[in-house]
């Protein structure tokens, strides 16, 4: 359906289309009313552990980027208990492989595709653009990404600390291909990486730095900034025009999008 908002709230909404069979695989579209130069899309996964989380929640995520020119997809995925790793990396790939398949109707350009997360949306991110498997079972290859922006992500946890997170991943046999910075390859998509200098959830210093540092070392383009005044959450929050004096998030990642080539 097409949300009843006009022209002038700078963007237009479609909800709740399917990009698969399951009720949990669905999307919103969030299209610009003026796109960007390039016109450019991105695929947003949310976080919650992997067991929680709905996109209605993350209106704020779709508008701040339309508004700023970014065709923008929020796309939900199964959870816990219903799955665990990997499949609801399998659901992200196929969200982001109908994104490319459709962004043109929707006045995006599919050459100009980005990801990002949050927190696990953050992994989940850094896993499709990391790891070729994932991307491959959906028709497409990492190579289709111009970047890719991780907020907040764990990219480097076992052993899992977090009780509601071990049986995700099969604590305590965790496979270690489950963690993102073992992906890491030569001539793999640009990064962005953003956390808050004091996170209590996940630790910025070997996530957010230790990623950044393995992909500077394989020459993977990577900018890294760390945050004051927010944490954990209130680094995704600040993308919310009420929080937005909180943190520059929404300009930091607005220009990684416009001028990644």
């Amino acid at each position: 359906m097409i949300d009843a908002l006009t022209p002038s709230s700078g963007y237009t909404r479609s909800e709740g289309i399917a990009y698969g069979g399951d009720p949990r695989q669905r999307l919103d579209v969030y299209r610009p009313v003026t796109a960007m130069p390039g016109n450019p899309v991105v695929v947003f996964f949310y976080g919650g552990s992997w067991n929680s989380g709905e996109r209605g929640k993350y209106r704020f995520v779709g508008r701040a980027l339309a508004m700023r020119g970014i065709l923008t997809v929020v796309a939900d995925y199964r959870l816990y208990p219903q799955v665990r790793y990997p499949d609801f990396l399998h659901d992200n790939a196929l969200a982001v492989a109908w994104t490319r398949q459709h962004a043109a109707e929707f006045g995006g350009n599919p050459r100009r595709l980005f990801l990002m997360g949050h927190s696990s949306g953050a992994y989940n991110a850094a896993m499709l653009a990391l790891d070729p498997a994932f991307l491959k079972s959906a028709g497409m290859s990492p190579a289709d990404l111009s970047g890719w922006i991780g907020l907040a992500g764990p990219y480097d946890f076992l052993p899992i600390d977090n009780v509601e997170v071990r049986p995700v991943f099969f604590y305590p046999d965790s496979p270690p291909q489950s963690q993102p910075i073992n992906h890491v390859a030569a001539g793999q998509p640009p990064a962005l990486l953003i956390a808050a200098k004091s996170d209590s959830y996940v630790n910025p210093a070997r996530n957010t730095a230790g990623l950044a540092k393995r992909l500077r070392e394989v020459g993977v383009p990577v900018q890294e900034h760390y945050l004051g005044r927010v944490n954990h959450m209130t680094l995704i929050g600040s993308m919310a025009w009420p929080l937005a004096w909180m943190a520059p998030v929404t300009d930091e990642l607005v220009e990684f999008v416009r001028t990644t080539p």
